[in-house]
């Protein structure tokens, strides 16, 4: 390989590095903005320890991803295996120009909803 396309291939992962680290520092800010502590993890690799922001918001393991080809199930599937005990997986996805979203396995999304509505929300 030449050192122009290798070059081209570490720059390229140099800016997704940052991308993502700057999709993290978004995140947190959005959940602060609606009150919950939060920070970027300290990107240990897959554990309980390192989910991708740290908040307040407690059960969920959040896994944060600002890109424009988005893979759903390879995305649920590290954060299921990144999780802990008893924590359900939240993840957070951009496209450039586009606001966040959540994607979380349905069966777990309707447990929380049944869950709010026996405590009357």
């Amino acid at each position: 390989m030449s050192k122009s396309k290798e070059n081209k291939k570490s720059k390229k992962k140099i800016n997704s590095r940052a991308k993502g680290a700057r999709g993290e520092r978004e995140v947190a800010q959005l959940l602060r903005s609606y009150g919950y502590e939060a920070r970027r993890g300290q990107q240990y690799s897959g554990s309980p320890d390192s989910p991708d922001v740290i908040s307040s918001l407690e059960g969920f393991h959040i896994e944060v991803k600002r890109v424009e080809q988005f893979n759903l199930y390879k995305a649920l599937e590290q954060c299921e295996k990144d999780r802990g005990d008893g924590e359900k997986s939240l993840i957070f996805h951009k496209k450039n120009g586009k606001p966040w979203t959540i994607c979380m396995d349905a069966n777990e999304f309707l447990q929380l909803i049944e869950s709010l509505i026996n405590e009357g929300i």
